[in-house]
């Protein structure tokens, strides 16, 4: 396994406690939560992009 791969397990690992404990609040609190990992996935993507452009 590279070391990419390593992380991105690990970070899936993370992505779902995170949903978990965002499921237990409030509505209103959930959404901001669910825009911050948009957000963060977003940017983690578009980078992605830009990393396989270039080699």
């Amino acid at each position: 396994m590279t070391d990419e791969v390593v992380e991105q397990a690990g970070g899936e690992g993370e992505l779902l406690s995170r949903l978990r404990v965002i499921e237990q609040q409030p509505l209103d609190a959930r959404a901001g939560a669910y825009v911050q990992i948009y957000d963060e996935l977003r940017t983690r993507l578009e980078g992605s992009d830009q990393s396989a452009a270039r080699g």
